[in-house]
């Protein structure tokens, strides 16, 4: 009897995830049972966060605010050196500012598909990172009916 042959395994799709700390990361951990089916990697601003997705790879990047601009400096190239790392075909992200950086990079660096999921604390209007992040995101999602237009940001449904 000749020997079963397995055709080759496809490897999964990259994902990028990244949240900045506090609510953003816990928004990602929630839709992470959605990225199951691909080859995750996350960024995040807290190095204790890798406990959380653990079986991930997992890179600590520092925060970054309106309050700290100059971290800038430090974020935008450890980020770039993630995307060449790990080249994704997807980012994803729920912000802030880490979040809205690489998105960036990754539309100048081309390639990656990218989403942007607004906070769901930000009922009231967009954060400035989000209504920033319509210039990079292929999808610009917000959690809220009221907020979402014709033009985006978009309203799935509670994505989140």
């Amino acid at each position: 009897m000749p020997p079963s042959i397995t055709p080759p395994t496809r490897p999964k799709p990259r994902v990028l995830a990244v949240a900045s700390g506090g609510g953003h990361w816990v928004q990602m951990r929630r839709i992470r049972p959605a990225l199951e089916m691909f080859d995750v990697a996350y960024v995040s601003v807290q190095a204790g966060y890798a406990e959380e997705v653990a079986g991930h790879r997992y890179y600590t990047v520092p925060d970054v605010s309106r309050m700290h601009l100059l971290r800038l400096f430090i974020l935008a190239p450890m980020l770039l050196g993630i995307l060449i790392r790990e080249r994704p075909q997807a980012i994803i992200t729920t912000g802030s500012a880490p979040g809205l950086v690489c998105l960036a990079l990754a539309k100048l660096t081309g390639g990656a598909r990218t989403i942007w999921i607004d906070s769901i604390a930000n009922h009231e209007r967009l954060s400035s990172s989000g209504r920033q992040a319509r210039r990079f995101a292929d999808e610009w999602l917000t959690q809220w009916p009221h907020l979402a237009s014709a033009d985006g940001p978009h309203y799935w449904g509670a994505v989140l």
